[in-house]
């Protein structure tokens, strides 16, 4: 039996959403999206049998990205679905699985391997996260097994949830739906949570008001490392700004069909070209290194043979080469080690250029890739050859410079973000902003379609 047959075999066993059998009304879609949205908050804030330990500073930005909440039943979040989704793209993408996407056969196998691979490394990550301590070092034994099982669970449960939304029962994607749920309640909390930490308000709009009433100015500009500051609420409203104005930059190139006469439009190359990727790809890697030497240091005679790499002091990295790639202390606190704050900045931003250009090339969007699918589409750029190489050369004068002006635009708003104290992290409201940007676009085609039935039966009477 091929390898192929066995996926497709195990992937019919695993769980799965059906699709609707009729198509939802808008409302119900709203309903059904409202549901899968209160199901994922609600388990974000369950706590773990057994399980006392929350995520240190350094893996805040992991926790952002990927919809996570550690110590919770949340604490992988869309982390299997995400990194399944990119290794299976990166394998189609790189022709390293040869696939016609046009094929309906190859369609369904593409799905059944994404499947199976997210549901594998539920397990794997799952089993990682006790053995690696992030969990601490008390979960073991039948706490440990009771753990595994509620992650497993829970992870599963996502996965259903963001099946429910993409399969048609509700509106757009499920993983995009977390993230942005993650994002707002991050930013609501950094903003205006009246919750007290260490005898002060957390949030810092009713710090400032309590801080104001009470005449102590001088405390509005700093406030200690952990809590949200007056830097951190001007560096939010500059970085939404900024964030909003670059996703409308574009380089729109000119196209005319070959099979309709008369249409023409526009193909659009984004400034921000490979998106949020490269900065997902830089979290997960300093986040896997981050395990890698939590769990390594447990072991007291491998311990000594770490520090060049890693010292750790109570579960958080100190010294060596991880500790000046982890995220730093935010202003003013980070100019006491301004070392770390710059070899941050240059390893994030470097990496995420070097993630940019090798994303593009494993996932179809290279020049030659998009010449591919704009001819695939019957359509040709007005006064070229409708040939691959002619396209190909037109592409290639904009997308490699593209990618790495989006690669480092990326870079440097994922790290800065974090020494500037951005509420919600810069790149989780790069993150928010475009995926409500395709949500906003999303609902309008959804009532556009119930407006549409409703226009021809009038315009059919008429």
């Amino acid at each position: 039996m091929r390898a192929r047959d066995v996926i497709s075999r195990i992937s019919s066993v695993l769980p799965e959403v059906p699709k609707p059998i009729r198509a939802p009304s808008f409302n119900e879609k709203l309903l059904w999206t409202g549901l899968a949205l209160v199901l994922y908050l609600i388990m974000s804030q369950i706590p773990l049998f057994g399980v006392t330990a929350s995520a240190s500073n350094s893996l805040y930005l992991y926790q952002v990205i990927f919809a996570a909440n550690i110590g919770t039943l949340m604490t992988l979040g869309i982390g299997p679905i995400v990194t399944a989704g990119l290794i299976a793209q990166i394998l189609a993408g790189s022709d390293l699985m040869k696939l016609n996407f046009s094929m309906p056969d190859d369609q369904r196998f593409f799905s059944a391997f994404t499947k199976v691979l997210t549901f594998v490394f539920i397990i794997v990550e799952a089993i990682f996260y006790i053995f690696s301590g992030i969990l601490g070092v008390s979960v073991t034994g039948n706490v440990a097994l009771i753990v595994i099982l509620e992650l497993i669970f829970a992870s599963i449960a996502v996965f259903l949830l963001d099946q429910l939304v993409q399969k048609g029962w509700g509106i757009g994607s499920g993983i995009s739906l977390f993230i942005l749920a993650g994002v707002a309640v991050q930013f609501m909390l950094d903003a205006f949570s009246p919750l007290p930490v260490n005898g002060q308000y957390f949030g810092y709009v009713p710090y400032a008001i309590n801080e104001t009433i009470h005449r102590t100015l001088n405390a509005l500009s700093f406030r200690a490392a952990s809590m949200p500051s007056l830097v951190g609420l001007v560096s939010t409203i500059g970085f939404i700004l900024l964030i909003l104005y670059l996703e409308g930059v574009r380089i729109e190139l000119p196209i005319t069909s070959t099979k309709y006469k008369g249409f023409s439009g526009t193909y659009p190359i984004k400034l921000l070209y490979v998106s949020n990727i490269p900065v997902i790809l830089v979290a997960a890697l300093i986040a896997d290194l981050q395990f890698f030497v939590t769990i390594l240091s447990r072991y007291a005679s491998v311990t000594p043979y770490l520090s060049w790499l890693a010292v750790m002091v109570n579960g958080k990295v100190e010294g060596g080469i991880l500790y000046y790639i982890s995220t730093p202390q935010p202003l003013p606190y980070t100019l006491q080690d301004p070392l770390q704050m710059t070899t941050y900045i240059l390893f994030v931003t470097l990496l995420s250029v070097l993630f940019a250009r090798l994303w593009v090339d494993v996932s179809g969007m290279s020049a030659s890739k998009a010449a591919e699918n704009l001819l695939g589409s019957e359509v040709q750029v007005p006064g070229f050859r409708s040939t691959k190489s002619s396209v190909t050369s037109i592409l290639n004068k904009y997308i490699p410079a593209v990618t790495l002006l989006s690669g480092l635009i990326i870079g440097i708003l994922a790290s800065t973000s974090a020494v500037l104290d951005v509420f919600g992290t810069g790149i989780g409201i790069l993150l928010a902003i475009d995926i409500s940007i395709n949500y906003y676009q999303t609902l309008v085609k959804e009532q556009l379609e119930v407006i549409m039935p409703r226009l021809g039966e009038f315009l059919g009477r008429k």
